[in-house]
């Protein structure tokens, strides 16, 4: 399974958010979206999760329109994390995970044994089995991060959409979240503000501004001095690093 999208735009009023963007994620692979404040990540996530409605364009799962699927069609193969995701109500952590199945289960329909599967999988994935006991309202925001992702590998999905995961996390929550997503074998497609986190982790980059796609492939096609001030508006030096081997951006002072 694989993501296309082609030539979409989406608007809110007058305004164009998304303009024109085309781009092919690589099955099996993360792409990681890039772009300052405003540039369209999170509206373009929208769009590829069925969310929102493209005005032109088409977005393909494989070979279909998304246009053509019903939602629950699309929650059955695609899983989106928001930024912010919370809750009043007193649930446990494989409560929260538990409700990654909701797509696939009739109104009706016993808890099963491939349900229970699951949700065991996917808090073994992030590394969180041993707190499925434990009340979500006690986790840290690293900790209830991962439970978020738990909670959508429970559906089982062939592509997982994540806006910003690492936002607020210290930088120990970030590489662990990260690195555990790279080793899923999923399609991933991961908005981030860090240029060094995309670097280090993602396959394939994707830099939006003004909701039009500037650039896209490696990130050592991507992420050059000259993109990012002009994008960014900083001055920077990329270099390879010396400890993990990725490119790592170093920025000047004004």
């Amino acid at each position: 399974m694989s993501i296309r999208v082609e030539n979409v735009q989406w608007a809110a009023g007058n305004r164009l958010i998304v303009d024109g963007v085309s781009l092919d994620v690589t099955p099996g692979k993360m792409l990681g979206l890039l772009g300052p404040n405003g540039s369209g990540k999170s509206s373009l996530l929208r769009l590829i999760s069925g969310l929102r409605k493209a005005k032109s364009g088409m977005i393909r799962l494989g070979d279909t329109d998304i246009s053509s699927m019903r939602r629950i069609e699309i929650a059955r193969r695609v899983a989106f994390v928001e930024q912010q995701s919370g809750t009043d109500v007193q649930l446990t952590v494989g409560d929260v995970v538990k409700l990654g199945r909701t797509p696939h289960r009739g109104p009706l329909a016993a808890w099963s044994a491939d349900d229970q599967r699951a949700v065991t999988d996917a808090l073994e994935q992030m590394d969180m089995a041993e707190r499925a006991a434990q009340p979500w309202h006690t986790l840290s925001g690293g900790e209830r991060q991962r439970v978020q992702i738990a909670r959508a590998l429970a559906q089982k999905p062939s592509e997982l959409l994540l806006d910003e995961p690492t936002n607020h996390l210290d930088i120990q929550h970030q590489l662990e979240i990260l690195s555990l997503v790279s080793r899923i074998a999923v399609t991933s497609v991961v908005a981030l503000h860090d240029l060094n986190l995309a670097a280090m982790f993602c396959d394939s980059l994707a830099v939006l501004h003004r909701g039009r796609l500037v650039a896209s492939g490696r990130p050592d096609e991507v992420l050059t001095e000259a993109l990012i001030q002009d994008i960014f508006g900083v001055r920077a030096r990329v270099t390879r690093s010396a400890f993990h081997g990725r490119l790592h951006v170093e920025y000047r002072m004004a």
